[in-house]
């Protein structure tokens, strides 16, 4: 499937917290729903910081168009609880929007983003990503979830 002429998943995520924001614009942040929300979407920021730093430091793409042109496959860092710390951090960054909004209509683009990005972005990405290293990404799909391990896993 070719990537090239897709939407960025970023624009899926800024659309999605332009419809929370639309849902949710009679609530108001408190000071408790916004530091809880700001924390949460902060943590997720540094996941997907930390993902997009890996794959510099191993020198290998972090372009979602173009994963055929990864050199090394990561497995480290959040790639050892999650084969999409990226994407898992954009999907918390809204879900601390939601929270922060105190609203759990809020919540219903987060599903909607989830729902697009797994189905259209990386259902390809990780076709793209088996056919160029075979065994070793089946072995590492088969060993780590998509979205997330469990805790204590």
């Amino acid at each position: 499937m070719d990537l090239s002429t897709r939407i960025p998943p970023p624009a899926y995520a800024a659309a999605a917290v332009t419809a929370q924001a639309l849902l949710a614009r009679s609530r108001r942040p408190t000071r408790w729903s916004g530091l809880l929300g700001g924390g949460v979407a902060a943590g997720s920021l540094g996941v997907a910081m930390s993902a997009t730093r890996l794959f510099h430091r191993h020198g290998t793409t972090e372009l979602p168009f173009h994963p055929e042109q990864a050199s090394v496959l990561v497995t480290d860092g959040p790639f050892s609880r999650t084969r999409n710390p990226m994407y898992v951090g954009l999907t918390g960054m809204l879900v601390g929007h939601a929270l922060a909004r105190r609203s759990p209509v809020a919540l219903l683009p987060v599903a909607a983003f989830v729902t697009v990005v797994d189905r259209l972005q990386i259902a390809a990405e990780e076709a793209a990503l088996s056919a160029k290293f075979g065994a070793e990404y089946d072995a590492y799909r088969a060993r780590v979830p998509r979205w997330l391990a469990p805790v204590g896993a």
